[in-house]
């Protein structure tokens, strides 16, 4: 099998200037999500270079999604290529979406410059430069086993930056996995790691309530900051310190994300925000609300009951101690931990290919963020799932966003390899 494997590994060389220019048009549409920017646009790109390539494909919107409009419609892609025998379903998932620029570049953030051997911009290491880099390997796969057994799926799809319920989780609850049987996203993990799942998340909204009066005699109302000032005092003094001696066996990375972590991801009392060009003073008011935004990661050795029972004990205890407190608590999103097992067929595969192409053992890894990995086990009900891809997990969402080419090129290999073993039977 060296043989077959250098075949490829030769083929997917002689791409090397078609992966970059990939990439770069990639990354030149900016799908800035929130709002949703420019799906339609890569979904039609990607359809038709994967058209080409002898895929067949299809648009599917994710209608009625959160976020999903006239403006800003869901699209996903879902190219599909069969194979010569019957056998499995390979699919590669990426999502086409990228997050907020931010401040602090130096390079164009959607001009994809090649430096170094490094290509820069939003999006590129989370994740498009794992979507470029599996379409790679798939069409150098596919030129050297054209006989190959099963099929294999690439798509494109939506909102993974913001939950994933207008791409994944729309796309599985209409089953469209229902006949897949093994799923790589390339996430940036890094190329000689395995990750076999993600922490899980509780997002949620608490309110605490007071009486308007003037700023003057704050005395003749009740401050709802003030009453937030204490949930928050409460969480430093008991929840935080808590959370960080709960540890799991998951191998979660970095290390400090193998404690359960909260973050509070808004805040904000009293009067709105002025416009950006109004230039007189606030009113003199008693804020009678305000509103936090907590973001809980939690382990798989927790359940969802008690981390949302370490949050209403703190509220209920105020309610009990302190006067005239009142709160609202609003739950926004939660999903489970979940790890594929290691001796997944998916991830003995892509463990093989590592070995063979980087000659190491692939070193097995969970998230400490959730991706799309939930939506194809909760509602695709498929465990078979991975991630695995190019790109430092460090980078993603920083500016001077990159990823290395050769790192493309070598995970292109990876999952070409593994698609040998998965759909030839003749792997290493």
């Amino acid at each position: 099998m060296n043989a077959l494997f250098d075949r490829i590994a030769a083929r997917i060389d002689a791409k090397c200037e078609d992966l970059i220019a990939l990439t770069q048009a990639l990354v030149q549409i900016p799908t800035l999500n929130p709002p949703g920017e420019n799906y339609r646009e890569i979904c039609g790109y990607l359809a038709e270079r994967l058209g080409k390539s002898g895929f067949e494909v299809q648009l599917v919107r994710g209608e009625g999604t959160p976020g999903d409009s006239k403006k800003y419609p869901r699209w996903n892609v879902i190219a599909r290529k069969e194979g010569a025998h019957a056998g499995d379903c390979v699919h590669f998932n990426s999502h086409i979406d990228v997050v907020e620029v931010g401040q602090g570049w130096t390079r164009d953030p959607f001009g994809g410059e090649l430096i170094d051997g490094k290509i820069y911009g939003r999006g590129t290491c989370d994740m498009k430069g794992g979507l470029a880099a599996s379409i790679i390997a798939a069409e150098a796969f596919i030129e050297a086993c054209p006989d190959f057994h099963g099929s294999i799926e690439i798509s494109g799809t939506a909102d993974e930056e913001t939950g994933g319920y207008g791409g994944v989780a729309y796309l599985a609850e209409h089953g469209h996995y229902a006949h897949v049987d093994h799923v790589i996203i390339p996430e940036p993990l890094q190329k000689d790691r395995i990750c076999l799942g993600h922490r899980g998340v509780w997002w949620a909204e608490i309110e605490t309530h007071g009486e308007i009066a003037h700023g003057s005699m704050p005395f003749l109302g009740d401050c709802a900051v003030r009453h937030m000032g204490a949930v928050l005092q409460e969480m430093e003094t008991s929840l935080f310190p808590a959370l960080a001696r709960k540890h799991t066996a998951m191998p979660v990375v970095p290390e400090g994300a193998r404690q359960s972590t909260m973050n509070i991801n808004s805040f904000h009392g009293g009067q709105a925000e002025p416009e950006a060009d109004f230039t007189g003073l606030p009113s003199a008011c008693v804020p009678d609300r305000a509103r936090m935004i907590i973001d809980r990661r939690y382990l798989i050795e927790e359940s969802e009951e008690e981390v949302r029972g370490e949050v209403v004990d703190i509220l209920e205890r105020l309610k009990s101690e302190r006067a005239n407190f009142s709160y609202e608590l609003r739950e926004m999103w939660s999903v489970s931990p979940t790890m594929t097992q290691k001796d997944a067929p998916v991830v003995a595969s892509v463990q093989k290919a590592v070995q063979q192409v980087l000659g190491k053992e692939a070193e097995y890894v969970v998230s400490p963020g959730t991706y799309d990995q939930k939506h194809i086990d909760r509602i695709g009900r498929l465990k078979n799932c991975i991630a695995y891809g190019p790109g430092l997990l460090e980078l993603a969402h920083k500016p001077d966003e990159y990823i290395e080419v050769a790192d493309m090129l070598d995970s292109a290999k990876v999952m070409a390899h593994s698609m040998v073993d998965l759909l030839t039977g003749e792997g290493a």
